[in-house]
């Protein structure tokens, strides 16, 4: 496949984090990498975000403001139809890219034309533990960063497929994106790459891991990582992911996937190990319990609109039933490691 030089358009949507967003321009603008743009969407920020921005006078740099906060998928929507390039990258606003960040994912996306993703290796700010290499899936549609909490020890070194990418620090093709339809904008938060990926994948585009890609995160700053917030948006938008891409026997089975995941979640809580044993420690079961059922109502209530999206999924997928099943029960994690993987890295390096 010819090589090419196309222009990078890299997103970074921001709400309030002024603090960090300096950083992170900073970064993009020091890439080996020099065919690109950087679009900025401003969520309605209410601290210096804006003034951090301006202060920049690069013209590679434009700025969007939003009159509020719409989240990180419409906020990435923003952009991308905004932007120029060929080839999509997406930065968080508290993550820090390598110099050889965008140059290292354009040569792999180069590899193949159905290359449509690629991920990043995302460590842990100023550590040397993996946030995420890729994304794992549990069966219920829960998704977990690959490798997330172990010391990087030099075992994802290789190029190779993953399910899909954390939008953290990641690389879209254009082309991909205009085909499958971008972020689900009903999603706000949380879940709307993995449903970007799943539906990608439905219709046989693949995902390439970049090891030397590399990009440091601060691992939920704006929310907190273990926020009733975030457990909100993550187990509703668990539900809608499912519900919109699933084939159908495996949605009678998510019930009681769902289940047996919670169950070890509860062991967890009751041991205080893992995430949901550090969520107990700030907030009650109680406080978890209506979290998850407030997540479950919300969800419910609006099926109507992920069931009418579902209809497209399966009316334009280009793999089979059984295709989606081996790949899914490839890139799967189980409920137990679910509940328990984080704990050594959450002891080290608490809230």
């Amino acid at each position: 496949m010819k090589k090419m030089n196309p222009l990078v358009s890299v997103i970074v949507v921001n709400h309030n984090r002024g603090d960090l967003l300096r950083q992170c321009l900073n970064s993009i603008l020091s890439q080996s990498y020099n065919r690109l743009e950087i679009v900025v969407v401003d969520n309605g920020s209410s601290d210096n975000s804006l003034s951090v921005v301006k202060s920049f006078p690069d013209p590679k740099i434009k700025l969007m403001t939003l009159d509020q906060n719409y989240g990180f998928a419409r906020g990435n929507n923003v952009g991308i139809k905004e932007a120029q390039g060929e080839l999509i990258a997406l930065l968080n606003n508290d993550a820090v890219a390598d110099e050889h960040w965008i140059e290292c994912l354009v040569e792999a996306m180069q590899s193949g034309s159905q290359v449509g993703m690629c991920a990043s290796k995302i460590l842990f700010f100023e550590t040397e533990i993996v946030d995420k290499v890729g994304h794992l899936l549990y069966l219920d549609g829960q998704n977990r960063g690959r490798g997330t909490g172990v010391k990087d020890k030099g075992q994802y070194e290789s190029v190779e497929e993953v399910l899909f990418p954390d939008a953290c620090a990641a690389l879209y093709r254009r082309r991909m994106l205009e085909e499958v339809g971008y972020f689900d904008e009903q999603f706000f938060a949380y879940g709307d790459d993995a449903d970007l990926g799943i539906r990608s994948r439905w219709r046989g585009w693949k995902c390439l891991y970049v090891p030397e890609a590399l990009a440091h995160h601060h691992h939920s700053s704006t929310v907190g990582r273990f926020s009733p917030q975030k457990v909100y948006w993550v187990e509703r938008n668990r539900l809608w992911l499912a519900m919109k891409n699933f084939p159908l026997p495996l949605l009678v089975l998510n019930p009681f996937l769902t289940l047996y995941r919670w169950l070890w979640n509860a062991l967890a809580a009751l041991l205080r190990r893992g995430a949901a044993g550090h969520f107990r420690r700030n907030e009650s079961f109680w406080v978890l319990f209506l979290v998850v059922a407030r997540a479950y109502c919300d969800g419910l209530i609006r099926l109507g609109e992920i069931l009418r999206k579902r209809r497209i999924v399966r009316q334009t997928r280009r793999i089979s039933d059984f295709e989606f099943y081996r790949l899914i029960f490839r890139h799967r994690i189980s409920a137990r490691t679910l509940a328990f993987h984080d704990t050594e890295f959450y002891q080290k390096y608490p809230i």
